[in-house]
């Protein structure tokens, strides 16, 4: 019912961070749909598909590092540094410039976790940055995410600096926490469930089947975006006051009865799978592409090159991050 629904009144931030509030997840009706066709014409299926062989580089070397110790932290030295390493390839990050933009990445993903107050420096040097960059495109546009966001347009209409910006901030935010939700709960899932870990080690094609089947039963994002009814309505025989908070929990629709067989039971061959684990509608997950391309590729890896992979301590001293949105490790001991 979108039409019934409005996004809610956004508290304004002060002076340079008011860009934030220009992005996807910030924005409905015309001004969603103008930025969305606008965004469309840059993150295209091949922008996304030319980055398999650099997402295995990565994977490859990530893996073989924590092979070569035969223990590892699946959330800080696999899960965390595949998306990071990819998404500055995507947006054109010089090669020089890959160490401190991870550094100021992995603070910005890192927010929810610490006092946001203590990461306000490193958001405002990475947004300098980051103009710069979006400047030096506009003059001379390279093969990349910012100089195609950059340059895409409809009805002569295109993306000013602010809105460029406010995509990027969306990407290392909503997308890259995704994947590393995905990927390390995907894997603790498999763990914990060794026969399904198996069946995918003996028949590698599926993979894609499993990691559909691990965004529905793992939820990387256990909500929708919050809402606020437009009008008095009802739904499902419930009667929603005009102005009341409406959230849709995606985690429990994911393990809904009505929708899937077994739906507490993994099944990674699983085929009748309409999750909503990336959304639906107008505000499906732009990023999910590339979540499933990273997610396949590292979890494949895992399962295949990691025969002797165990959990180095007991599930229930796993610790989760303190979040009702998203849904992760803060660490994945496991021996290898």
């Amino acid at each position: 019912m979108p039409q019934q629904l409005r996004k809610a009144p956004t508290a304004n931030l002060p002076g340079p961070f008011k860009v934030l509030q220009q992005g996807l997840l910030s924005l409905d009706g015309a001004d969603h749909d103008r930025l969305k066709a606008l965004v469309y014409k840059a993150f295209t299926p091949r922008t996304i598909e030319r980055m398999r062989d650099q997402t295995q580089v990565v994977t490859d070397e990530a893996l073989s590092a924590a092979l070569r110790r035969g223990e590892a932290d699946l959330i800080q030295d696999f899960a965390l540094p595949i998306p990071l390493a990819i998404i500055g390839r995507i947006l054109g990050v010089p090669g020089r410039d890959h160490p401190r933009f991870s550094t100021w990445t992995r603070a910005l993903v890192s927010i929810g976790d610490r006092n946001p107050l203590f990461v306000v420096p490193t958001i405002l040097t990475f947004m300098a940055y980051m103009r710069r960059l979006i400047k030096e495109r506009r003059a001379v546009p390279q093969d990349d995410l910012i100089s195609a966001l950059v340059a895409a347009q409809e009805n002569s209409d295109a993306m000013s600096d602010d809105e460029v910006l406010s995509m990027i901030f969306l990407l290392l935010s909503a997308g890259h926490e995704t994947t590393v939700n995905l990927i390390g709960s995907g894997a603790l899932a498999l763990m914990q469930h060794p026969d399904q870990l198996e069946r995918l080690r003996a028949d590698p094609k599926l993979i894609k089947p499993a990691v559909e089947e691990l965004v529905r039963f793992v939820a990387p994002v256990e909500q929708g975006t919050e809402r606020y009814a437009a009008r008095d309505t009802e739904w499902a025989g419930v009667h929603i006051p005009r102005g009341e908070l409406v959230i849709g929990i995606l985690a429990s629709a994911n393990r809904d009865p009505a929708q899937f067989d077994g739906p507490d039971q993994l099944d990674v061959g699983r085929t009748n799978n309409r999750h909503l684990g990336f959304g639906l509608g107008m505000h499906y997950c732009l990023g999910a592409p590339l979540a499933r391309l990273e997610a396949q590729l590292a979890l494949s890896a895992l399962v295949q090159r990691a025969p002797q992979l165990k959990l180095a301590v007991p599930a229930s001293d796993l610790t989760w991050r303190k979040s009702f949105i998203v849904r992760g490790l803060q660490r994945l001991p496991v021996t290898l």
